[in-house]
């Protein structure tokens, strides 16, 4: 898809990380985004931003963990804008901690944000974009949803659920104009993780890398791309020959991190 000033976005999580820098990259485009989040202060900061440079942004304070909340937000989209042509999934939410630990609590809350968030909303916007032929997905769901990391138990069950949500719709969505696509990277410097200290191996990558992983696809009707490449490429490879040989990369270069609060 060719991005231009006729097209309208609906991008999530977008008062920081990457919902923040992938509207800002779209806007750029000119497309009009329609930002969306919890938090009314960085959400019209972005907005701000977006309008200093030229673009066009409506924000739209929503809760992506409440479905009531998810229908009002494309009813309301698509009274201000006229259509909706992208809808890019970036709301997350990380809660850690060993399995014999958690919650249901904890279970059900990263299902709502980082699953049925994105699921649901998908699912909202699908029948404007099939009665017109045309539009494009994006879900930026993890490598931990492909592979998973000890201590992401929660954050893990809902990337692999809304990895393969997004799988499925690939290709049921083949031959209806609708595009879809997958971005999954690996550790992110967001504030989401700001805690959490990785080794070199697995160093965070920027939001803005990610922003324009997303564009890409978009741009390219990419199905789904891995970033960065090589080492999460290497560890999903391993893992789908031997999970255990998967399982010892992790161990060997320790991937799941340390909480820098354990550090002295």
């Amino acid at each position: 898809m060719k991005l231009s000033r006729q097209h309208v976005a609906i991008v999530t999580g977008a008062s920081s990380g990457i919902g923040r820098q992938t509207a800002l990259l779209l806007a750029r485009k000119g497309v009009r985004v329609v930002l969306v989040a919890r938090r009314a202060a960085p959400l019209e900061e972005c907005a701000r931003e977006i309008r200093a440079g030229g673009g066009n942004a409506v924000p739209l304070l929503t809760d992506v963990a409440e479905p009531a909340q998810i229908r009002s937000l494309v009813e309301k989209s698509l009274a201000e804008c006229g259509r909706i042509d992208l809808c890019v999934c970036c709301a997350g939410t990380y809660i850690r901690g060993r399995i014999q630990d958690i919650t249901r609590d904890d279970l059900e809350a990263s299902m709502r944000v980082n699953f049925f968030g994105s699921a649901l909303l998908i699912r909202e916007v699908l029948p404007h974009m099939l009665a017109r032929g045309s539009g494009h997905v994006v879900a930026v769901t993890s490598v931990d949803g492909k592979k998973g990391l000890p201590l992401d138990g929660p954050y893990v069950a809902a990337k692999w659920a809304m990895t393969g949500f997004m799988d499925v719709l690939r290709q049921e969505m083949q031959g209806t104009g609708v595009g879809v696509s997958t971005v999954l990277p690996g550790r992110v410097d967001t504030p989401m993780i700001a805690h959490l200290r990785v080794p070199l191996i697995s160093a965070k990558i920027s939001a803005v890398r990610v922003a324009r992983a997303v564009v890409r696809a978009i741009e390219r009707n990419r199905a789904e791309l891995i970033i960065p490449y090589a080492g999460s490429k290497t560890l999903l490879l391993a893992s789908a020959l031997s999970a255990r040989a998967g399982d010892f990369l992790i161990r060997l270069f320790k991937l799941e991190g340390e909480e820098k609060s354990t550090y002295i």
